[in-house]
């Protein structure tokens, strides 16, 4: 299926306001559906295309490439090889998987400047990365983030296109909306953490309307995943964390064990690694801030952090990717609304994750409890204006906030707005 994405409206304003003068790069993990979203875009908003999948071109197009100074003579060999007839300023040529051929990549800037037709390219940071070192990048170049499908989205893909525009109403109202609907939205919510929101899923579920299909899809999807870290890093450590990654949400710690994940010392390039993994935009990264104020990027430790899923669904699959899908009770759980408190990381992932997709880098904080005994923890900081936004986030009803009261108290001038979520209708609590 063909699924309505929000970068799309972004991408009609690098059309109207970029195209011609900078090419658009659309950059994201495997299989967050980069290649049909350019697509769809290319047979909607202009008169021809061409698309170049490099992960597969023949000889003779990679001969085409070789020499880039006579343009002329690339256009027409692109116009037989594809059959496509190119019209000057109202065509694109989309570089798909640019990261195979960095040579092509390099053309971009000679592209550009000769202004007959517009580029989009898409690829996977890291690969681009890795396969661009002894290439001139060029300037003129855009660049976009394609997400996993967020909630908004996944309604849309359902066929349901108000209940977003309500949701957003209810929040600017600040009221609580009543059982009946709250419980509602609660259902739709649990059941997009279990799809999760890689194309791919979302269309098996819709297909089937099986979540044992879609658990297939996205365990298919974790194998690609491992197998890239494992390239990326061949002694394993990559992979090691990657399918730790529950594991570490699940203990509370304050941080990502390294050395629990590997079963040894921390390696001395271990940073190289992780940051690595970060690029795979498979991940998401929280820094601890040492000093929660304003900047929190100028505060934050790069050494201490938590990793989370970038997709939620694959974050499930991961978890209980040991067991059987009749055997995985998280499914039961979350359908039925009976998710175990010592399950709450979900939510936890859920929040990193919505947060990351909105544009926001992930921060927390933690400090002593007043006895030394343990850390009070604050799971996300948000910088807004002037001030600070603190976020804590529950699985179920909440009974008492401590850390978020305390730190609340303990840096009051720093506090603009200060949120707790979890799984209640919402209610204003002084």
């Amino acid at each position: 299926m063909i699924f309505r994405r929000k970068l799309y409206v972004r991408m009609l304003d690098w059309k109207q306001r970029w195209g011609g003068k900078y090419a658009l790069l659309i950059k994201g993990a495997r299989r967050v559906g980069k290649s049909t979203l350019v697509e769809e875009f290319a047979k909607k908003e202009y008169r021809s295309y061409i698309l170049i999948d490099f992960s597969k071109t023949s000889k003779q197009l990679e001969e085409a490439f070789a020499d880039y100074t006579n343009l002329n003579f690339l256009f027409l060999q692109l116009q037989t090889i594809f059959n496509v007839t190119l019209f000057e300023r109202e065509s694109v040529i989309i570089f798909d998987e640019v990261q195979f051929n960095p040579r092509a990549r390099q053309a971009i800037k000679h592209l550009v400047k000769d202004g007959r037709y517009d580029y989009i390219e898409t690829g996977s940071l890291i690969s681009i990365r890795k396969n661009v070192e002894n290439i001139l990048i060029p300037s003129e170049e855009m660049s976009m983030v394609l997400y996993p499908m967020d909630l908004e989205e996944f309604y849309w893909a359902t066929g349901n296109d108000t209940a977003p525009a309500q949701i957003r109403q209810v929040n600017g109202m600040k009221q609580a909306m009543g059982n009946a609907v709250h419980q509602k939205w609660m259902r739709e919510l649990r059941l997009y953490m279990l799809v999760g929101g890689m194309p791919q899923a979302v269309d098996a579920y819709l297909s089937a309307n099986q979540l044992q299909e879609v658990d297939r899809v996205k365990r298919q999807i974790i194998e690609l995943y491992d197998t890239d870290f494992n390239k990326i890093d061949p002694s394993g450590r990559a992979s090691k964390m990657f399918k730790n990654i529950p594991a570490q949400l699940s203990s509370n710690s304050s941080r990502y064990m390294i050395e629990t994940a590997l079963g040894e010392k921390k390696p001395g390039n271990i940073d190289t690694v992780v940051y690595k993994m970060g690029e795979s935009m498979v991940v998401n990264l929280a820094h601890h801030v040492n000093d929660p104020n304003v900047g929190l990027g100028l505060n934050s430790s790069l050494n201490t952090y938590k990793m989370y899923m970038a997709d939620t669904g694959l974050f499930i699959t991961l978890a209980f990717g040991d067991k059987n899908f009749t055997e995985n009770i998280i499914y039961q759980q979350l359908l039925s609304n009976k998710l175990k408190a010592n399950l709450g990381y979900v939510y936890e992932n859920l929040v990193a994750q919505m947060l990351q997709t909105a544009g926001n880098e992930l921060y927390y904080y933690t400090f002593p409890t007043d006895n030394g005994n343990k850390n009070y923890e604050i799971d996300f900081l948000l910088s807004r204006g002037n001030k600070i936004v603190p976020i804590e986030v529950k699985s179920s009803g909440y009974k008492t906030h401590k850390s978020l009261d305390t730190f609340c108290e303990k840096f009051s001038s720093r506090i603009g707005e200060r949120i707790l979520l979890y799984t209640k209708d919402y209610a204003q609590d002084s």
